[in-house]
C-alpha cells in the first residue's frame, strides 16, 4: 500500500478524518469528507468492503466528482472497510496505491483484520467522550474539521442561515472552484472571503 487513512462517519455523512498516512492520504481525506462520496462513504453506507483496483479506468464508472482530483494526487488504486463494532458503524478505513491492480487475497485479508483494530481502538478513544463529542485522542487529527465547522459558523452568520446550510454552501463553492473545502475554510476564517447575505455568493472580503 502506499498510503492509509481513517474517516468518521455520523449517520451517512462523512464526520471527518482522525488519521492519515502521507499527504496524499489527506488529499483523499479530505475530498470525500467534501464531496460527501468516495470508497469509505460507500463503505460504510453499503456495510462491506469497496475496492476499486483502477481508479483512472474503473469498469464501472462510480464517483464522478470523487475520481479525477483523487487521481491527480496520485491514487490508482483505492479501497474502502467499514469499521464496524457488532451493529455500531463509526466509519471506514481507506487505503490507496499509486499504480492500478488488485488486493491479493492475503492483502485483503490483512485489510480486514487492520478495520477490527481500527474500529476497537476507536470505541476505545470514545469510552469517555461525552455524547456527540469527539475523545481527546480523536480530535489529535481532526484540524481541518475545525477549520471547516469554524467557517461554517462564520457563514452562518453572514448568510443567516444555520451551520448545516452554511456548510453545504462551503462544500458548493469548493466543488464549483475545484477545491477543496478546508482552503476556502480559512480564506472565510482569514476573512479574504465572505458570503454576501443579498444573494448567498462568496466574495473577496479584503
Amino acid at each position: 500500500m502506499s498510503g492509509a487513512g481513517i474517516m468518521l462517519m455520523s449517520g451517512d455523512l462523512p464526520k471527518g478524518s482522525v488519521c492519515t498516512t502521507n499527504g496524499v492520504s489527506e488529499i483523499i481525506e479530505q475530498l470525500q469528507y467534501t464531496l460527501g462520496e468516495g470508497p469509505c462513504v460507500d463503505a460504510v453506507r453499503q456495510h462491506r468492503a469497496v475496492l476499486e483496483p483502477d481508479l483512472a479506468r474503473p469498469a464501472t464508472p462510480r464517483w464522478v466528482a470523487f475520481t479525477p482530483p483523487a487521481v491527480r494526487a496520485g491514487a490508482r488504486a483505492i479501497f474502502g472497510f467499514p469499521l464496524d463494532v457488532g451493529a455500531v458503524r463509526l466509519g471506514a478505513l481507506n487505503l490507496y496505491r499509486d499504480r492500478p491492480g488488485p488486493l491479493t487475497d492475503d492483502q485483503h485479508a490483512d485489510a480486514l483484520v487492520l478495520a477490527s483494530v481500527a474500529a476497537r481502538a476507536v470505541i476505545g478513544m470514545q469510552a469517555d467522550a461525552d455524547p456527540g463529542a469527539l475523545g481527546a485522542e480523536l480530535e489529535v487529527g481532526t484540524n481541518f474539521q475545525f477549520a471547516v465547522h469554524q467557517a461554517s459558523g462564520m457563514v452562518s452568520v453572514q448568510l443567516g442561515v444555520s451551520v448545516g446550510q452554511a456548510l453545504v454552501r462551503l462544500r458548493a463553492n469548493a466543488f464549483a472552484d475545484d477545491r477543496l473545502v478546508a482552503d476556502v475554510a480559512r480564506e472565510v476564517i482569514s476573512g479574504r472571503l465572505r458570503f454576501d447575505h443579498r444573494d448567498g455568493r462568496a466574495r473577496s472580503g479584503r
